[in-house]
C-alpha cells in the first residue's frame, strides 16, 4: 500500500490531504497562510499545522509517505523555490516531495490529464500550463505593474473608479453608483469621495462582486469591466499555450477561482472562449468544481509514477468542499 499527501497552501489556508492509492481519505489537517511572500515564520507553521494534521490523523510518519506534493502561493520565480525548500525541509520532508505554485494543483483538480492550462481569477489574476512533454510555464501573477488586469483586488478599485467618473461627468450613468454607496454605506457620491480622500481608505475587496449584481441587470459600464477582464484572461491563457507549443493538442484549459466559478454568468468566460477556441481549436474549457487540493493529491500520486485510475478521479471528483471531505471508513 503506498500514501500520498497533497497540501495546499494559500494566503488565508492551508489544507492538507492524505490518501491511500485506491484514493481512501486517511487523513486531512488545516492551517492558516501558507505563503512565505505574506509571512514566512507563519507560513511555515501553517503548513507544519496541516501536514502534522493529516499525518497524525492517518496515523503515518513522514518518511512512510511515498510522495508528498506542495502547491504554494507564492511559488512563482527561482527565487522563492530557494526559499521554499529548506522551508519544507525543515518541517521534515527532506525526501520524495514537490513544490509549484497553486496554480498548478489547480489545474490537475479540474483535468484527468497530467497537462493543460489554468487561469485563476480570485483576489489577483494568474495563468500556468503543462504541455504533455511536462515542460511548465506561468504568465502572470504578480499584479498589475507587471502586466496583470483584474481579480478581486484590481475589479473592487474599476467599480469605485466608475463610480467616480460617472458622478464627475466622464463615465456614462451606472448603476454601480447606488450598489456602491449602498455597500459602503454613504448617502452620496460627494460623501463618499470626501472621505476616501481626507482618510486614505482602501475599497474593500468585495466590492468587486458589485459588477455581477450590476450586469445581471445589462449596465453597460459594469459590463464592459467583466468584458475586458475575459479579454485579458484570454490573452494570458493564448500566451501559456503558445509558450508550450499547445496549439495542435487536445488538453483542457481549467477555470478556477471565485470570481469565474461563483460569480460569472458567462461575461467573462465568452471572452475566454473566444480567445482559446482561436488559437487551440482541440481545446476544452471547464470550470473546476473539486477542491483544488485533490490536484495536489493526484500531483503526488503523477510525480512517483503512480497512475490515477478512473475509479480514484470518479470517487475524489466529489470533493468540492475540504471541510466536508470525510475519512474514509476501514
Amino acid at each position: 500500500m503506498a500514501y500520498y499527501l497533497g497540501i495546499d497552501g494559500g494566503g488565508t489556508k492551508t489544507y492538507a490531504l492524505l490518501t491511500d492509492d485506491c484514493g481512501n481519505v486517511l487523513g486531512k489537517g488545516m492551517g492558516g497562510n501558507g505563503n512565505h511572500q505574506i509571512d514566512r515564520a507563519l507560513a511555515a507553521q501553517s503548513i507544519r499545522e496541516a501536514a502534522e494534521g493529516a499525518l497524525n490523523e492517518a496515523g503515518l510518519q513522514i518518511h512512510e509517505v511515498s510522495h508528498t506534493y506542495f502547491g504554494l502561493a507564492g511559488a512563482d520565480r527561482e527565487v522563492d523555490y530557494r526559499i521554499l525548500h529548506p522551508l519544507v525541509q525543515g518541517i521534515g520532508f527532506t525526501q520524495n516531495y514537490s513544490i509549484n505554485c497553486d496554480t498548478m494543483i489547480s489545474l490537475r483538480a479540474g483535468t484527468n490529464r497530467p497537462y493543460g492550462v489554468a487561469l485563476i481569477c480570485g483576489t489577483g489574476t494568474n495563468s500556468a500550463g503543462r504541455n504533455p512533454a511536462g515542460e511548465h510555464v506561468q504568465v502572470g501573477g504578480f499584479d498589475y505593474m507587471y502586466g496583470d488586469f483584474g481579480g478581486g483586488g484590481s475589479l473592487n478599485i474599476e467599480v469605485f473608479r466608475s463610480v467616480i467618473r460617472s458622478w464627475d461627468g466622464r463615465e456614462q450613468p451606472t448603476l454601480l453608483t447606488p450598489l456602491l454607496l449602498n455597500f459602503l454605506g454613504y448617502n452620496s457620491v460627494s460623501d463618499m469621495f470626501d472621505d476616501y480622500q481626507d482618510h486614505g481608505k482602501h475599497v474593500p475587496v468585495h466590492a468587486a462582486k458589485l459588477l455581477f449584481e450590476a450586469a445581471a441587470e445589462d449596465d453597460a459600464v459594469a459590463l464592459e469591466i467583466l468584458n475586458r477582464q475575459g479579454v485579458e484572461l484570454g490573452k494570458s491563457a493564448a500566451a501559456v499555450i503558445h509558450k508550450l507549443e499547445m496549439e495542435k493538442d487536445t488538453f483542457d484549459v481549467v477555470l478556477a477561482g471565485s470570481l469565474l466559478t461563483r460569480g460569472d454568468r458567462g461575461w467573462i468566460r465568452s471572452k475566454i472562449e473566444q480567445t482559446v477556441a482561436t488559437v487551440a481549436p482541440n481545446a476544452t474549457i471547464v470550470t473546476l468544481a473539486t477542491e483544488p487540493v485533490v490536484g495536489a493529491l493526484w500531483s503526488a500520486m503523477d510525480a512517483s509514477g503512480h497512475a490515477v485510475s478512473q475509479v480514484v478521479y470518479n470517487k475524489m471528483r466529489a470533493f468540492r468542499d475540504f471541510e466536508h471531505i470525510k475519512q474514509t471508513t476501514r
